[in-house]
């Protein structure tokens, strides 16, 4: 199954825009409770506003608050990357540090942000559990553990450490585009000989490949 996803997905990276660490790390506690692409978005003037730590630390509240609105949940959110870029400034020179112990004591940063900023912005292989993620593992027989970190270790035993990033993204892709929350387009997957919830979706091949969201209309759940 594994193998099948790198060739139905071989385009799958991660969807926020970044261009430094830090940005990576304040858009993906940004993307919590929306899409990747209402966050970027947002991304471009806030990073333009306050570029790196030591700005951002420094923000004025209000105006912080009025760039992320649009996320939802925009008060928490300013105190987590408020808190987070103190934090870089205060305890590590205002750089993002590359170990996931010293993430994880970050404002807003638990283990799947980590994996993601690691994955992706060091190039340290990470298993990213989001809800996509825990969801299709569980439909795929991989595990029936609902705990984040407990999902993260089972899967870590199943997938080749190299391979972790990468696999992230194509199960989030799958998940996206194809095994939805709601009605899998179960008669367009790829998975289905090995799926043991083929079945849950429409299994007809028209009604099925009508679920299935193209790239720009995949960021929506």
């Amino acid at each position: 199954m594994a193998r099948e996803l790198a060739v139905i997905h071989p385009d799958a990276h991660c969807e926020l825009d970044f261009t430094t660490p830090f940005e990576l790390l304040v858009a993906t506690v940004l993307s919590a409770q929306t899409t990747d692409k209402m966050v970027n978005k947002v991304t471009p003037t806030l990073f333009a506003t306050y570029p790196d730590a030591v700005a951002l630390a420094g923000a004025d509240r209000t105006r912080l608050e009025e760039i992320l609105k649009p996320t939802g949940f925009f008060r928490a959110k300013a105190n987590s990357v408020l808190g987070l870029s103190q934090a870089l400034v205060e305890r590590f020179d205002g750089e993002v540090p590359r170990r996931m112990a010293d993430l994880v004591t970050l404002p807003g940063v638990g283990r799947k942000t980590a994996n993601v900023v690691l994955g992706n912005a060091f190039g340290v292989p990470g298993l990213t559990v989001d809800t996509h993620f825990g969801r299709l593992v569980r439909r795929f027989g991989w595990t029936a553990e609902e705990d984040p970190v407990k999902v993260e270790t089972e899967v870590a035993d199943l997938v080749p450490k190299r391979e972790w990033t990468d696999f992230s993204h194509r199960v989030i892709f799958h998940g996206r585009r194809v095994c939805h929350a709601k009605k899998a387009a179960c008669g367009a997957c790829g998975l289905a000989s090995w799926c043991p919830s083929y079945g849950i979706g429409p299994t007809e091949p028209e009604a099925a490949l009508a679920l299935v969201k193209t790239p720009a209309a995949s960021d929506t759940e």
